[in-house]
């Protein structure tokens, strides 16, 4: 069951990328939120607190808080990065994000994670294969709750937009690959649902190298 926060986040997220609140455009005030939601005022500032951790609006004293427009930062990072980089920020960044995970991920969060699962393993091209995998990735981040490391890994994610990195995996992301993949995505999942902090750290550190390997051959 979702915390009053999530349930305030996931309104949100799926307004915003349904279009309801495009980019740039004011999300209707905290006060609003909660009579609207039937929430506490607190969960919406929580909520809000959170998606502006992961770069998803931006608040602005006296004018009010707006969908942030990601596309312009996204492609000039995509085009300062290459997949070395991209592999060698994963590498720094996510092993680490299991011992906060272990502290603060909830069921909602392992059961966001299974799901990014799921659709990868029905996804039907390379595109919505790669979408589920980052977004497998992501949500590991978002339990963390801390909105330093989301919006941190979000550049990552942002990162993987780019058209080389694209290619690399248009040519290397074989059905065997593919079934490799989300079988570590499985093995992951279940040392983070079991709070096994140093499996699943060892887990994610060797996922990564495996798809170092397979996308650079190093």
């Amino acid at each position: 069951m979702q915390t009053s926060d999530q349930a305030v986040r996931s309104y949100l997220l799926n307004a915003i990328d349904s279009g309801a609140y495009p980019a740039g455009s004011r999300l209707p005030t905290e006060r609003s939120l909660s009579e609207m939601l039937s929430v506490g005022r607190g969960a919406v500032r929580s909520a809000l607190a959170l998606l502006e951790g992961e770069g998803r609006i931006v608040r602005q004293p006296g004018s009010g808080t707006f969908v942030a427009d990601r596309s312009d930062r996204a492609r000039s990072l995509a085009e300062r990065t290459s997949p070395l980089q991209v592999m060698e920020a994963r590498l720094a960044i996510e092993p680490p994000l299991a011992r906060l995970v272990a502290a603060h991920g909830t069921a909602r969060d392992f059961d966001d994670m299974q799901a990014c699962i799921d659709k990868g393993l029905t996804a039907t091209t390379i595109d919505a294969f790669e979408h589920w995998d980052a977004a497998f990735h992501e949500a590991i981040a978002v339990a963390t709750r801390n909105p330093v490391i989301i919006e941190a890994y979000k550049l990552v994610t942002e990162a993987r937009s780019a058209s080389e990195w694209g290619a690399l995996k248009r040519r290397t992301l074989t059905e065997e690959k593919r079934t490799r993949y989300q079988k570590d995505h499985t093995e992951i999942l279940s040392h983070l649902r079991n709070r096994d902090i140093e499996a699943a750290e060892s887990a994610l550190r060797g996922h990564l190298i495996a798809i170092r390997l397979a996308l650079l051959g190093e």
